[in-house]
């Protein structure tokens, strides 16, 4: 029978994870191949063009767009600071004359005879990449960025939102089927990656988010209280950018779903340590998980302890969860894989394979319906 493979979402107690940290656009990079750096260390910094700023200069002056040229006390591409007087009209027999001051500091980009108008591009803004992982520079892009490498523990997520943070692991709950609720959460979990059990509540990610905490991360939660905490409906998109002071990541799916316990326990063993996060989640094509990164060894060079991967590859015994109703969410092993397609209840016909649940029931599932937990 042929090799089958199904998604997989990876819980590695050690494993050798590289992170590729570049610019939008060049710029300098900081960092030389072999050195370590810590987590939080700028490895790439650029300026970012500035703001486009159009002001119709015409209108404001109360002259025709033709004058606006011989109006100005400015050259085009000439820097500008905020006040700075930009264009005066000639007046009346050199009397009442209009002037206009600079609303932005920056250059003067562009002055328009046709429309009227000219642009003033802002100061640049800076822009500095971090080493997002506590490892060693094995790899530098010119004028690009670099790529860094550590051996790690490793949790892959379901769904997140907001982008990179940095804390400690703290646990808040003391077992994977525990709901995280806001009593769990304390002010002592400033900057710390709160990691819960089943689903977390509305009022706990907002009180983490009043407490200062990194991110938060549990088992499920509610779509009703991931629309309230983003103020509106998230669609089928990128995640990551969202603007909401803190990182959210599930690690099973939506609802009141128990962290796997192998999660529960690997995520238990490193409270303490310092650990990214990234709530980054793209669906479509080129999927990118939500993770929590744990470095195992910071400052010293890369042992080279990862085992070697069967990248997804359906195998008896292997670790699975499903991830479509009625049975959304439960983990268990596969038992075993009928190599011929097999009628469903919905008169179809596809290939399944049979899991037995962590409760010893075993139930027969299209290969579609499932995800591997990879370790």
């Amino acid at each position: 029978m042929a090799t089958a493979y199904a998604p997989g979402l990876r819980v590695a107690p050690r494993t050798t994870h590289r992170a590729r940290r570049l610019l939008p656009i060049q710029g300098e990079v900081m960092v030389e191949v072999g050195q370590l750096v810590a987590a939080e260390q700028v490895v790439a910094q650029t300026l970012m063009p500035g703001d486009l700023l159009p002001v119709n200069l015409a209108r404001l002056l109360a002259v025709p767009p033709a004058e606006v040229p011989s109006c100005m006390l400015k050259r085009q591409g000439e820097p500008v600071e905020r006040g700075e007087k930009l264009a005066r009209t000639k007046g009346i027999f050199g009397m009442f004359k209009t002037e206009f001051t600079a609303p932005v500091a920056g250059t003067l980009e562009s002055i328009s005879a046709v429309t009227g108008q000219v642009i003033i591009r802002g100061a640049p803004l800076p822009l500095q990449v971090k080493a997002y992982l506590a490892g060693t520079v094995v790899e530098l892009l010119a004028a690009e960025g670099c790529t860094v490498e550590a051996d790690v523990a490793l949790v892959q997520g379901i769904f997140g939102v907001g982008g990179e943070a940095y804390g400690v692991v703290r646990m808040a709950c003391r077992h994977h089927e525990q709901e995280l609720t806001e009593d769990l959460v304390t002010p002592a979990m400033k900057g710390a990656i709160i990691v819960g059990g089943a689903r977390m509540t509305e009022r706990a990610i907002e009180k983490a988010r009043t407490f200062g905490a990194a991110a938060i991360v549990s088992g499920g939660m509610d779509d009703q209280d991931l629309k309230t905490l983003l103020g509106y409906d998230l669609g089928v998109a990128v995640t990551g950018s969202e603007a909401i002071g803190l990182t959210v990541i599930i690690t099973e799916g939506f609802g009141a779903i128990a962290m796997a316990e192998r999660t529960f326990k690997l995520l238990a063993q490193h409270e303490g340590m310092p650990a990214a996060v990234n709530g980054t989640t793209q669906i479509r094509a080129g999927v990118i998980r939500p993770e929590i990164v744990i470095p195992l060894s910071a400052g010293r060079p890369n042992s080279g302890a990862e085992r070697a991967r069967t990248g997804g590859v359906l195998d008896i015994g292997k670790a699975a969860r499903i991830i479509r109703d009625p049975l959304f969410g439960l983990i268990g092993s596969v038992a075993a894989l009928p190599s011929e397609p097999q009628l469903l209840a919905s008169g179809s016909k596809a290939r399944v394979l049979d899991v037995r649940l962590a409760s010893g029931d075993l139930v027969r599932v299209p290969r579609a319906n499932v995800e591997l937990i990879e370790e």
